[in-house]
């Protein structure tokens, strides 16, 4: 129903993740994960006209998406988690999202170690070395996403000058460029630097309405620099801020 909801909202492609990339997040068996993924994608993708995407960084689970009627693989590791990705989506002829992890052994440890974010250009460094590993077809399938959130943590210089520089990122790696700073930490971050938030009767919280507006502002910070997919929760806000910032 949600899926159904989104689309109704203005969403061109849906993404149905069964395992949380949170920090501190529990990790799920790839039984548990298909559990939970594949009969959605099944109905979402026999009941839908827009393209429906997996969210995971297991192989097993990408192979049985794709058979249940995904059309993309969004792994935000690049290949990283699952040394069997590659192969997997050479074979499965599907379009993959390449995510951006710093080289390490568990998505657990990018968010434990402390290490300075990245540049821009050390993104791009990263995102084409993971589609070295891929066959010739595959590669020219693939976006990439410069992992917000992950590698530069909560640091709002770092996440912004991967918005502002997605064009650039996409064309140092000639792929499309996704991006998702929907209510990540970092706009909490730069929110909270700004001091209070105006509300109606007063000073409010930073909650989930402030970081959806927040939202929209990294999303057109990115459309303008050249990013091609704007991954986020609201849909519905984000279309009309896009209607009339594209003119229609």
């Amino acid at each position: 129903a949600h899926g159904h909801a989104l689309v109704a909202a203005g969403a061109d492609l849906l993404d149905v993740g069964g395992e949380s990339t949170r920090p501190g997040a529990a990790r799920v068996s790839a039984d548990e994960e298909m559990a939970r993924v594949v009969p959605v994608i099944t109905r979402l993708a026999r009941e839908l006209v827009v393209p429906v995407s997996v969210d995971t960084v297991k192989a097993e689970v990408a192979r049985a998406a794709v058979e249940a009627g995904a059309l993309l693989v969004n792994d935000v590791s690049g290949g990283l988690a699952d040394p069997a990705m590659g192969a997997a989506i050479d074979a499965l002829g599907v379009t993959y999202v390449v995510g951006f992890l710093p080289v390490v052994t568990s998505l657990a440890q990018v968010h434990a170690e402390a290490r300075p974010p990245p540049r821009w250009t050390e993104v791009a460094d990263g995102l084409a070395a993971r589609l070295r590993v891929l066959g010739p077809a595959a590669r020219a399938r693939a976006w990439v996403d410069p992992g917000l959130g992950f590698a530069p943590g909560a640091d709002p210089a770092a996440n912004l000058a991967l918005l502002r520089h997605a064009g650039d990122l996409g064309r140092a790696v000639g792929c499309p460029v996704v991006v998702g700073p929907s209510r990540k930490r970092f706009l909490r971050v730069l929110l909270e630097r700004a001091g209070p938030i105006a509300a109606p009767g007063g000073r409010g919280p930073i909650d989930e309405a402030a970081l959806d507006a927040a939202t929209v502002g990294a999303c057109l910070l990115a459309s303008g620099a050249g990013a091609a997919v704007l991954r986020v929760h609201n849909v519905a806000l984000l279309h009309a801020a896009l209607t009339v910032y594209t003119g229609g």
